[in-house]
Formats: structure tokens, sequence, C-alpha cells
């Protein structure tokens, strides 16, 4: 399954786009990031079947098991591509939100969008490591 995050802004030369590539460089799972500009701009067509994740402030705060487990069942289920999309300053729209398979939040903090870029990143190395049983995350 592809892993798809498609993020609002450029993350240009900075300590947090040295992060987004190490972790990308890291994972196994097929991985892709796309840039949109802060408005407009057009979202690449998916792979059919696919599931997406918007981060959101108003989303679950879920652990990395749980994030793995779903990404897993959705890799079972047949999905093709796994969309993570972060939204520009204002985040999603109601639409947006109503039609998500997934609201995901990092807590409850708010995050600056290019930290939450790199978080993500290590969140899906993170969880493909739990589902291949590398010993990479550590529980309890």
């Amino acid at each position: 399954m592809l892993l798809h995050v498609i993020a609002r802004g450029k993350i240009a030369r900075s300590p947090e786009a040295d992060l987004v590539a190490r972790y990308e460089k890291r994972l196994t799972w097929p991985v892709k990031f796309t840039e949109l500009p802060e408005t407009g701009g057009r979202i690449p067509e998916p792979q059919t079947p696919f599931r997406t994740v918007l981060l959101d402030e108003r989303g679950k705060d879920i652990s990395s098991e749980k994030l793995a487990e779903t990404l897993e069942r959705w890799r079972d289920d047949g999905m093709r591509e796994c969309r993570f999309v972060l939204g520009a300053a204002d985040g999603h729209s109601e639409e947006e939100r109503r039609d998500a398979d997934l609201l995901l939040a990092f807590g409850k903090a708010t995050w600056p969008h290019l930290l939450a870029r790199a978080m993500l990143a290590e969140q899906l190395y993170r969880a493909t490591t739990i589902i291949a049983g590398h010993p990479y995350h550590r529980s309890g």
C-alpha cells in the first residue's frame, strides 16, 4: 500500500525537511510526498481503492500501535493507497472532514505545520516497523 503524504505549503531546506527525509529513506513501504501551494493546486488522483486520513486538531489522538493496526487492516483489505493530508493554516473544510476515513490529531496541542509533517513521517515509519515486528518501537 502506498503511503501518500499530501501537504499544503513548501517545506524547502529546513531542519524539518531533514527529519522528513530521514524517515522517508527508512520506510520500506512505498511512500510519496506531494506538496501543494497554500491555496489551489490539484491533488493527484488516488490509486483506488484508497483511504484518506486528515491531520486535524479535532481528530482522534490514537496510539502508534492503533495507527499501525489501522494501516495493517487497510493494507490487508486491499487498499492501494492511504493518503495523509495536512491542510493549510486554516485547516480543513467541514466537507473534507466529513469525507475523510480518519481524522488524526497529535494530541491537544497545535503544532507548526512543518513539524507536524516531520512527526507524521516518523509515525508512519514507526507504524510500519510495528507491523513488521521490528524492535524500533518499544511499547509500555
